[in-house]
């Protein structure tokens, strides 16, 4: 089943690329070939971030490199996985703790999800990032890699798309996009995509459990993630990211996610036998993602996958780019109030 080829529509020309940074400030070669190629965004991590004025700093210049107002994202799930850091920023607890506190009172659980995902929305739109790889959405199963366990939302469907739609819409009220992940979820893998590539042989009827949370939330989201996976029950030869029958028929079809869809980075193990990373970004496009994810800075890769998806103008591109970077922050967010109710609600400190 093919997948959409950037090309037609109007708009400014992007690169349905997101691309990740070397470091605290934009090098030469860095600024110039992101003015040339207009990456559709920008992710950063730890290596990218010394204070507030710093990534403020950088985040307004990455803002002025194109015609386009670019997605500038970051994984700020809390717990395990935060590239903003305690003392210059404040900490953000793991999901495990919403879900254990869900078992116990739900109402209590969803309040405090809502309450983080202000004070993360607070937090990354006071520094110029207007999406958060987060909300997670996989179900927690007993044999779930210990990488991911301590961040999913729960192991019951209803549970996990509840706090999931707290987190979503708190982040939202202060200008800043959710991006669902990782679809069409990976709880059941025993492997890290990162290191291998997990297959998760169970059949249709199982699967169906594990994309619930995901579709519960389709209507409202963005942004969402796709994971290199192979399920068999839907494609046996390529993971979920590259395969054009994964994310026609369960993502755009059965899930019905109709926001931006973008690759897991590209340069994690499991796609590697797809080749290089100029093979890997055209596979995830040609197969149906809107953009890929390379994240290392690498400024030689990143200039071979602009030569493999040139610049285009797809219409449902844009407009999917533009719905993530719509969002405007409030004025009044109130941080430690914020961070008080949510954690006097997870009966923290």
């Amino acid at each position: 089943m093919p997948g959409r080829t950037i090309g037609a529509g109007k708009g400014a020309p992007v690169t349905p690329v997101i691309f990740g940074l070397a470091g605290p400030e934009l090098r030469g070669d860095e600024r110039a070939l992101f003015a040339a190629v207009r990456p559709a965004g920008y992710i950063l991590f730890g290596r990218n971030i010394i204070d507030a004025a710093q990534v403020g700093a950088l985040t307004a210049e990455l803002q002025t490199l194109g015609a386009h107002r670019p997605i500038i994202l970051i994984d700020q799930e809390g717990g395990a996985v935060a590239r903003l850091k305690p003392p210059a920023f404040p900490a953000f607890p793991p999901a495990s703790d919403f879900a254990a506190l869900y078992t116990r009172a739900p109402l209590s659980a969803i309040a405090a999800a809502r309450a983080n995902g202000q004070l993360l929305g607070a937090t990354l739109s006071a520094l110029g990032l207007n999406a958060n790889a987060a909300p997670v959405l996989d179900l927690c199963y007993p044999a779930t890699h210990a990488v991911l366990a301590s961040r999913c939302l729960g192991d019951a469907p209803t549970a996990v798309a509840a706090l999931g739609r707290a987190l979503m819409q708190g982040m939202a009220e202060y200008g800043v996009a959710a991006i669902l992940k990782h679809l069409p979820g990976q709880g059941r893998a025993v492997h890290d995509s990162h290191v291998a590539l997990p297959i998760v042989d169970v059949d249709a009827g199982a699967l169906a459990r594990d994309i619930a949370p995901f579709a519960a939330l389709a209507g409202g989201a963005p942004a969402a993630m796709v994971a290199h996976i192979v399920y068999p029950a839907w494609d046996g030869a390529q993971p979920a990211s590259a395969s054009a029958a994964v994310i026609s028929q369960v993502i755009r079809g059965e899930i019905g996610f109709d926001g931006l869809l973008m690759s897991d980075a590209i340069e994690m193990a499991g796609l590697a036998g797809l080749g290089d990373m100029a093979a890997r970004a055209r596979a995830v496009i040609t197969a149906g993602c809107d953009v890929a994810l390379h994240c290392t800075g690498d400024i030689a890769q990143m200039r071979d996958i602009c030569d493999a998806i040139p610049m285009g103008t797809d219409s449902t591109l844009i407009a999917r780019l533009n719905r993530v970077t719509a969002g405007h922050a409030a004025c009044d967010g109130d941080m430690v109030a914020l961070a008080a109710r949510r954690d006097a609600l997870l009966g923290i400190g």
